[in-house]
């Protein structure tokens, strides 16, 4: 029998890159074969606003205008316990922000913590040589510019994910992994055990899934990449747990009350 092929995208980062190891290398029994499609966090975002893509990673922020076309499974998540998207700068006012897209939930998370930031939109590995030059007066960090931006000579303004679990108790709610509702439950069910089996796998077998991270490190460090990893890599990936679905959904209400994205209901498998 011909197994299912199911088209999965990832960003091409560190955690992603760990979470994803065992399954993209077989090392995990799963019924379908993965075509693997990496590209940013933004793009995913889009693709899967026009369902486009069979498993994803998107951001939070953007389920506000996928809805019910996917189901969140509640492995895979990116979530941080006071901490998250940074924004960054040389001096103390924002100025003018730059931002890694528009429905990213660091986006997001900027326009609810600065209501009045005016932003622009640049390629998150753009943002902090924009800001080092002066092109923007300070931008918002995503992935391994989290931990390197002193590196640049550039100031914290704001953690986001400090401030949102000040006004919140909660995990900040950064990035999830999403399947095709049309696909069916069945299937969703068997990524989600898929997915949870190659987390067991690159846990257990450390070295070598951080071997293969590396590959998509952008020039950090084996420690660097172990500690960003291993930011993003944790509890509530293996399941995100009650904390981690409330999180998700006071993201999305509080945004919705704020007249910034729309209403919407999510199905969390």
């Amino acid at each position: 029998m011909v197994r299912m092929e199911l088209l999965v995208g990832h960003s091409p980062d560190p955690d992603d890159a760990f979470m994803f190891y065992a399954l993209k290398r077989g090392k995990v029994n799963a019924p379908f074969r993965v075509r693997e499609f990496l590209v940013d966090i933004e793009t995913l975002n889009k693709l899967a606003m026009h369902a486009r893509l069979d498993v994803s990673a998107v951001s939070t922020h953007a389920m506000a205008y996928i809805g019910d076309r996917y189901y969140i499974l509640r492995v895979g998540a990116s979530m941080g316990i006071r901490y998250g998207p940074v924004v960054v700068g040389k001096g103390d006012k924002p100025g003018l922000v730059a931002v890694p897209g528009t429905y990213t939930t660091a986006t997001l998370l900027l326009r609810l913590a600065m209501p009045d930031a005016k932003t622009m939109e640049l390629p998150f590995d753009k943002i902090m040589d924009a800001v080092s030059n002066g092109v923007v007066d300070a931008g918002v960090l995503i992935h391994e510019g989290q931990i390197t931006y002193e590196r640049h000579g550039l100031r914290k303004i704001m953690d986001l994910g400090e401030w949102w679990f000040e006004q919140t108790k909660l995990p900040t709610p950064l990035g999830l992994d999403v399947v095709k509702a049309s696909l069916g439950m069945d299937v969703a069910t068997e990524v989600k055990r898929a997915l949870t089996e190659s987390l067991r796998y690159a846990t257990n077998n450390p070295e070598e899934a951080l071997r293969h991270a590396m590959e998509f490190a952008r020039g950090l460090s084996l420690e660097d990449t172990r500690r960003f990893v291993y930011m993003y890599i944790n509890d509530y990936t293996m399941d995100m747990g009650v904390d981690g679905e409330r999180a998700i959904k006071t993201l999305l209400e509080w945004g919705a009350d704020e007249r910034i994205i729309p209403r919407t209901q999510v199905l969390i498998l």
